[in-house]
């Protein structure tokens, strides 16, 4: 555990990974045939890409820094990362939306006012790890 700003944060590491097609399909078929079993299959938390590119295009140098920025400055809005960043709100948006679907950090919508949303990014290490 780590206090920042006053709170507790857990450190949470996020596992990025390459796999092709094939090894995603094989580690399905072994987790079926393990639960057939009777065995409890523990779920493997992480993200996984098929490809090097892949990787790089959606983890862009420009959407790791607004994970950064959003760990850091805990800001409240769209409006605000916009703000800090000096980037122009269509991109923020684009790349929290790839942020946001690749779990890569949370949203806090207002019910009242869906325009107003609030990151969150709550882990303090991604973990890369690639299979030869």
């Amino acid at each position: 555990r780590k206090i920042q700003g006053g709170d507790i944060m857990r450190v949470k590491r996020v596992k990025i990974g390459i796999k092709s097609v094939k090894e995603v399909l094989d580690d399905f078929v072994k987790a079926g045939k393990a639960i057939e079993r009777g065995e409890t299959v523990q779920k493997e938390k992480g993200i996984y890409f098929e490809s090097i590119e892949g990787f790089r295009k959606a983890l862009t140098p420009k959407r790791l820094e607004l994970l950064h920025l959003i760990k850091e400055k805990h800001p409240k809005s769209l409006q605000e990362i916009a703000r800090i960043s000096h980037r122009d709100m269509k991109s923020i948006v684009t790349d929290i939306k790839i942020l946001e679907e690749l779990g890569l950090l949370d949203m806090k919508r207002k019910q009242e006012e869906r325009k107003e949303s609030t990151p969150s990014v709550d882990y303090d290490k991604i973990q890369l790890e690639i299979a030869i």
